[in-house]
């Protein structure tokens, strides 16, 4: 079953055939996804979308108006950590936000985007705008390929299935032996992870608003503790923050997890065009308006790697046409429920993690 379970999740130029027809040429791969992108301007949804973001913006700026408010007058601890969770909850969708800002997805001019990224990831949730860029960049250019993608590269837990268990230290084999059973309680971990991979980055990488991005992380902070620890004891203070950065994580994880995590994995060498990468290593979650919600969009997965600068509020639509399009090709196009979408995650994560077990 473990062999099975490597041949179908990593695969090489010679395990992918998406179909029983012939495979496709370079050429006539690319000639495919101009037909679909050119389907796709056919109706508008490339077209940029100001006033929808602009709405998105101020609903994200009341919600988390109300959650300082709340926390301000409300001097009962329960509730204030209960404050907590809403505000996770709010910090995360603002950092959908500065996804799409870094996308481009709103405005016809960039240095918007990169003031509504720097404000919403440096500023308000304490992020690296450029840090998340270059990161993400590389994640669209190369979705679950081994040592060309970073969101495969999780310290400790193993999500490919290509590495030799057997070999890992001791610790880290322990944790790949149960990933399973540790992945939920990892996600709240997400937060302080973008936190510190963003301070490392700034002080070793070059950055286009390098002074700017470390004045507002500063910001940040100083105006993150003096608003716990001005209006709280030290250790309700300590509580509050564990609480929302670990919700935060958890949040975050929960929403990219099931974009790529248990979906196939290519070798570094593999040459699948961009066509079928994108559309192979990408799951989408069922739309529904609670679901666009919370997720951000990201649910439409694989309409979001094919058309990164696509607006959130286009991608319904555009699923539409991506899906009859694979559907005509015999393209494996991959959709499921919320439950499914972590069932495919942990049985992927088990299965890796089997002859540890056997040993």
């Amino acid at each position: 079953m473990t062999a099975k379970r490597s041949t179908t999740m990593v695969l090489s130029n010679d395990d992918f055939k998406p179909s029983p027809v012939k495979r496709p040429t370079p050429k006539e791969a690319g000639n495919e996804y101009a037909e679909l992108k050119h389907l796709i301007k056919q109706r508008g949804l490339l077209e940029k979308q100001p006033a929808y973001y602009t709405y998105r913006v101020a609903l994200l700026l009341g919600l988390l108006l109300i959650g300082i408010v709340f926390f301000l007058l409300v001097n009962v601890l329960w509730l204030q950590l209960l404050d907590a969770v809403y505000m996770a909850f709010v910090f995360a969708q603002v950092g959908l936000v500065s996804h799409e800002a870094g996308h481009r997805q709103m405005f016809a001019r960039s240095w918007k985007h990169d003031l509504l990224g720097l404000v919403g990831g440096n500023l308000l949730i304490g992020m690296s705008y450029s840090w998340w860029l270059d990161k993400h960049n590389k994640h669209h250019s190369h979705p679950n390929q081994v040592d060309m993608d970073p969101d495969i590269e999780i310290p400790f837990l193993e999500f490919t299935g290509m590495e030799d268990v057997q070999q890992m230290g001791k610790f880290r084999r322990f944790l790949v032996k149960h990933q399973a059973l540790l992945f939920f309680p990892a996600l709240m971990t997400v937060a302080g992870g973008l936190q510190y991979n963003s301070i490392a980055f700034l002080l070793h990488q070059k950055a286009r608003y390098k002074g700017l991005e470390w004045l507002l992380l500063v910001a940040h902070y100083v105006l993150y503790f003096a608003f716990v620890f001005s209006h709280v004891p030290f250790w309700a203070g300590i509580l509050f923050i564990a609480i929302h950065q670990a919700a935060t994580g958890f949040y975050l994880g929960s929403i990219f997890a099931p974009n790529h995590k248990g979906m196939p994995v290519l070798e570094k060498e593999s040459k699948v065009s961009f066509l079928q990468r994108q559309i192979m290593t990408s799951r989408n979650i069922h739309a529904h308006p609670l679901t666009d919600f919370v997720y951000g969009g990201l649910n439409y997965q694989i309409e979001h790697h094919l058309f990164p600068a696509m607006p959130r509020n286009k991608l319904k639509e555009a699923q539409g046409i991506v899906k009859a399009f694979c559907q005509e090709r015999s393209i494996p196009y991959h959709e499921t429920n919320v439950t499914q979408s972590f069932k495919e995650i942990l049985q992927h994560l088990h299965l890796i993690g089997a002859p540890l077990r056997r040993a």
